[in-house]
């Protein structure tokens, strides 16, 4: 791991994913390396579970990608054209290669044809978090009491409430909320949204399915977050409990990842000189 720290007690997590209460299958798929504090999650799409293959494409090759970089201490360093910081980039490839491989596959398994998936990633390093996103599948961050959805839906409805048609509370009730407009598998190339934000000691975030968020509102989310915050296993089962309590209709995964120290990259002598006239 040369000069690169395990996060594993540094930010603690748990992850849980269900079928819910309608769907015969799971195609979402979840995944988490805590020595490296990488996150995935994906919502797969298509027939004939090809939408399971799909999400489980794109959480395998996120997750080995981004160790390979790791392994191999390519975390280091800010790209002069983007300004975003190595990890960032790191990620933004590894589901731009991810969504390549779920496209030919699709081409060239008839049962996949059409298939696709969303995927929404967080990576940490260096008192930062990196956060990667396609589709629907959302990140959520609570600082303190302040919670906030820190990803935007690549979606129909969220493009009607941006033109003024719907406003967020209507947009919470519309019944169309499905319909993405990208997606991991659908095309050759897919455009990766991707932002960096500081981390602070406390911090939770929360990454998840949209079998969630129709089901659950935001408030209830931070409210089960604040109520069994002491515990993170009680939080993620609570949060299943609450979509499939609300009628379940859709598969059900959420990622909870809490900052419990922070954790600055460790600086050889030659970083450390060369900050010193940064």
């Amino acid at each position: 791991m040369g000069r690169y720290v395990s996060l594993r007690s540094r930010v603690q997590a748990v992850g849980l994913t269900d079928t819910g209460k309608v769907r015969e299958h799971n195609e979402d798929s979840i995944s988490w390396d805590g020595d490296i504090g990488l996150f995935v999650l994906a919502d797969g799409m298509g027939g004939y579970n090809a939408g399971e293959v799909a999400s489980g494409i794109a959480v395998k090759t996120i997750v080995n990608l981004v160790r390979e970089a790791y392994l191999a201490q390519e975390l280091e360093g800010v790209d002069k054209t983007t300004g975003l910081h190595r990890p960032s980039i790191i990620l933004r490839d590894a589901i731009a290669r991810a969504n390549k491989i779920i496209h030919q596959t699709s081409k060239s398994q008839t049962q996949c044809e059409g298939m696709g998936t969303t995927v929404v990633a967080a990576l940490f390093h260096d008192n930062r978090v990196a956060l990667a996103h396609v589709g629907d599948s959302r990140m959520y961050r609570l600082r303190k009491e302040t919670f906030e959805q820190l990803t935007m839906d690549h979606s129909l409805l969220q493009e009607l409430v941006d033109r003024g048609f719907y406003s967020p509370e209507e947009a919470q009730r519309a019944t169309n909320k499905n319909y993405v407009t990208r997606a991991l598998g659908v095309e050759p190339t897919v455009d990766v949204e991707v932002h960096e934000y500081p981390v602070e000691a406390g911090d939770w975030l929360v990454l998840c399915s949209d079998g969630l968020t129709d089901m659950v509102e935001d408030e209830d989310i931070h409210l089960t977050i604040s109520t069994f915050g002491g515990n993170l296993d009680t939080v993620g089962r609570q949060l299943v409990q609450l979509a499939n309590d609300s009628g379940g209709r859709d598969n059900i995964s959420v990622v909870l990842a809490q900052v419990v120290e922070l954790f600055p990259a460790r600086r050889g002598i030659l970083d450390r000189i060369l900050a010193w006239f940064g």
